[in-house]
């Protein structure tokens, strides 16, 4: 039986991406190969490669823009460094908003000066910081947009003239954003875009090429560019799961449709566990996540006792991160309405047995 699965990443896709990703596993169209071993030279790939390009710049608004779309390696982890190594001359700003931004922040260390303009850190990162003032020498500011561990999200991005870096791994094509306020985007595919093993880069170009020092090869993004994507061998399934998943989004409507289901969702789980006395949200209202929703027990000793209900349900994978500790559901855009409504009557459940 198919669990529902709450995990924050490698997380829930389409069953339809599941489908058509294992077909392709045995055969990719009429070709004869498998998807994981045609040549990420061939013209079939080579078209696949470039319809995910152009897909991930028109569910972002951007086509014509003066952006190029790139699948790199690395995980989100990797371009922490490789964002700052490209635009990193004088100085870095950081909103520091959890694991994740301190993490890239920590990782721009080894290529220049950074500066931590606003932080949540002392009020264990439940809200998103507002006020900031950037050092007149800062190249960039960076802010992690969605922060998984924590359950907080922007909902207003910070206005600067200076070029916008943000980590959307666990949000991005969640919700209409105004994405030409970012010069720079970087994402983990393992949320809302497709599988583990791709990282999908979207960057203005106008904003490379700035620094003095020497780029290695694989981490420059105009070398990526120049190569169409494709300096060394892709991660070729991982890009197709991609172009897979984009293409449900398109076909369910856009992300402006995906937005409302999202919002939904997100509504149904917050107002029981607001509503139950048995559960306290983690982060700060104004400020919650639509796309993790972290939460705990008011009394952990009943916690072998709920983990044992949701368990028995068939739910999977919403155990808190060790540093927080409860619970978080994660609901990204695959995520059907039925699994977070099964959670509900869950924790509903729960309360009528305590």
């Amino acid at each position: 039986m198919k669990k529902h699965n709450f995990s924050a990443g490698p997380s829930i896709l389409p069953a339809s991406v599941f489908e058509k990703a294992s077909q392709a596993v045995l055969e990719l169209g009429n070709t004869g190969l498998s998807i994981l071993e045609i040549s990420h030279r061939s013209k079939e790939f080579v078209a696949i490669m470039e319809e995910a390009r152009a897909l991930a710049l028109e569910l972002s608004g951007l086509t014509g823009k003066g952006y190029q779309a790139l699948f790199l390696h690395g995980g989100a982890s990797l371009h922490f460094y490789a964002s700052a190594l490209n635009l990193l001359e004088r100085k870095g700003a950081y909103i520091d908003t959890g694991t994740w931004s301190h993490k890239a922040l920590t990782e721009a260390q080894f290529v220049g000066a950074t500066s931590v303009v606003a932080s949540s850190r002392e009020n264990g990162y439940r809200n998103i910081p507002t006020d900031f003032a950037l050092p007149l020498d800062a190249d960039y500011l960076h802010i992690t947009t969605n922060n998984t561990i924590y359950g907080t999200e922007y909902s207003h991005y910070p206005e600067v003239e200076i070029p916008l870096v943000a980590d959307m791994s666990s949000d991005i094509f969640s919700k209409e954003m105004p994405m030409d306020k970012f010069a720079l985007i970087y994402a983990g595919a393992q949320k809302n875009i497709g599988a583990a093993g791709v990282t999908l880069v979207i960057v203005r170009e106008d904003i490379l090429g700035k620094v003095s020092h020497k780029i290695p090869t694989h981490l420059n993004y105009q070398v990526h560019i120049k190569n169409e994507s494709m300096t060394n061998t892709p991660p070729t399934f991982a890009v197709y799961t991609c172009l897979l998943t984009m293409q449900w989004i398109k076909e369910q409507g856009g992300i402006k449709v995906i937005e409302e289901r999202n919002k939904e969702k997100a509504r149904i789980l917050y107002e029981e566990v607001d509503r139950n006395p048995l559960f306290k949200g983690y982060a700060e209202s104004k400020d919650r996540s639509r796309m993790n929703v972290v939460f705990n027990l008011v009394d952990e000793t009943l916690t072998d006792q709920f983990n044992a209900l949701w368990t028995e349900a068939g739910i999977s994978g919403i155990k808190g991160h060790r540093s927080v500790g409860g619970y978080r559901a994660s609901i990204y855009n695959a995520m059907p309405i039925e699994s977070v409504q099964l959670l509900v009557e869950v924790m509903k459940h729960f309360e009528k047995t305590v």
